[in-house]
């Protein structure tokens, strides 16, 4: 019997290693590798070409949500399966989105963890029960719909130079951070400005977490 090969992308060591072993559990499903970071999901991904990525969303250096769109831009065949502590709307949208083919919450069971990932492998979506009724019983507000469409139109790169704005880094660091220059970071916060009409720092910060990109814990300092 062939084996589902699963990436597991999960910051924290303890989780991660309890998803392990739920899914060593499990004869046709093996856990090939393990990211911590974003970054490392992506080049993972592109390595080792698994059938199903199991992503969190929040992670550092890049998070989950543009993690998944470069995996998808990049490896199409292979799936995304979010899996986060959070079920906010703006989450599951922009997982959605993103190209993410299910969403399911950390305290779900370990049969839907592998149920989930079996549907995914398939080529279906799946989602945790509370979180599928409420994408089949809610219509999307026009507020949310214009913010999942403004994320939708920034690149990859000013995607992660929002995330590491909105996580309080500083022009310099974020340029070492990505191996950019500074000019080309003041460049891609321009842009960022001009694209969602926001003329602060603290006002991109606020963005990155209504749109999910961060969750309000990370971000530590609004200059």
């Amino acid at each position: 019997m062939k084996r589902i090969t699963v990436l597991l992308a999960e910051d924290h060591m303890i989780v991660r290693e309890g998803f392990r072993k739920l899914l060593a559990a499990e004869d046709d499903i093996e856990v090939v590798g393990e990211a911590q970071t974003g970054r490392q999901a992506v080049a993972l991904a592109k390595k080792l070409r698994p059938a199903v990525v199991v992503m969190d969303i929040a992670m550092p250096l890049l998070n989950g949500l543009e993690a998944t769109r470069q995996i998808r831009k990049t490896i199409p065949g292979t799936k995304v399966l979010i899996l986060s502590a959070h079920s906010d709307d703006a989450y599951v949208e922009q997982a959605i989105a993103f190209g993410a083919v299910g969403f399911l919450l950390k305290q779900t069971s370990s049969h839907d963890l592998s149920r989930g990932i079996r549907e995914a492998q398939n080529g279906n979506t799946f989602f945790s029960p509370s979180i599928a009724r409420r994408l089949h019983d809610q219509k999307m507000p026009a507020g949310r719909a214009a913010l999942r469409k403004k994320v939708a139109c920034l690149s990859s790169r000013e995607m992660e130079v929002l995330q590491l704005i909105a996580e309080g880094k500083a022009n310099k660091q974020t340029a070492a951070e990505l191996g950019i220059s500074i000019k080309t970071v003041e460049k891609h916060r321009q842009n960022l400005m001009a694209k969602l009409n926001i003329h602060e720092i603290s006002g991109l910060t606020r963005y990155a977490i209504a749109a999910g990109i961060i969750e309000s814990s990370v971000q530590l300092t609004i200059r």
